[in-house]
């Protein structure tokens, strides 16, 4: 299957699965659903891939619906809830780092053949997870403070526009941030460009494609959180 095809289905399986655990398990679903992708996608984002002829990273669906889950929570439950998402997330990726930094320690058994690649991918790890918890945690914070002003702003209204916006944004001031830091010097100088407009580019894809999926989420949250009040 062509990496185009497989990107849009990990896209459409990513954001159903996140509306799904919110629909099994409401709030904490969210919560799931953010350290979940926080961890897979700073593994995948170390996989560089060709897609619509551009060069560029795989972790871009996972990090992107991220910000969906965080503007769920905005929209549902307030700023509060959604920046307690922001931190369950860093503290995820500290974990994960530490935690892996502390099994490569561990001497592998003679019959261990699975040491080395988890080496390769784990021992760059801590540099990816300073790349992307000071990206994440600013542009995180970014996004759900201007969508809540704008939801002030709108008086609740525009919940498409606030989504995009938003997300649009912020996800500037990651992909400038995480890029510098992950990948300065690791690329030649014309790949590195490449990689840091496509890495916004299709993040910027992504905040598209789950513009209907928020919409759905709220309906979620109206129909089995009635507790909510929300208009639709």
């Amino acid at each position: 299957m062509p990496n185009e095809l497989l990107w849009l289905l990990m896209a459409l399986i990513d954001l159903t699965a996140l509306l799904l655990v919110f629909r099994l398990f409401g709030r904490e679903g969210l919560y799931i659903a953010i350290v979940i992708s926080i961890i897979l996608c700073n593994i995948q984002v170390l996989k560089i891939i060709e897609i619509f002829g551009f060069t560029t990273t795989l972790g871009n669906i996972l990090y992107g619906s991220i910000f969906l889950a965080t503007d769920l929570l905005n929209e549902i439950y307030g700023k509060d809830k959604a920046r307690k998402g922001v931190w369950l997330g860093f503290y995820a990726l500290i974990f994960t780092a530490v935690i892996m930094q502390i099994a490569l320690l561990f001497k592998p058994a003679d019959s261990d053949f699975i040491d080395p690649a988890l080496r390769q991918i784990f021992e760059f790890l801590p540099r990816v997870t300073v790349a992307s918890v000071t990206a994440y945690i600013i542009s995180q914070y970014h996004d759900v403070w201007l969508f809540n002003l704008l939801k002030i702003k709108t008086g609740g209204k525009y919940l498409w526009l606030r989504n995009n916006l938003t997300t649009m944004l912020s996800q500037i001031i990651d992909t400038a941030i995480f890029c510098l830091i992950a990948f300065w010097g690791v690329f030649p100088t014309d790949i590195f460009i490449e990689i840091l407009i496509t890495t916004y580019f299709f993040k910027w894809v992504v905040a598209v494609i789950d513009t209907p999926f928020i919409y759905v989420g709220k309906y979620i949250a109206a129909k089995y959180y009635p507790e909510k009040k929300l208009k639709i």
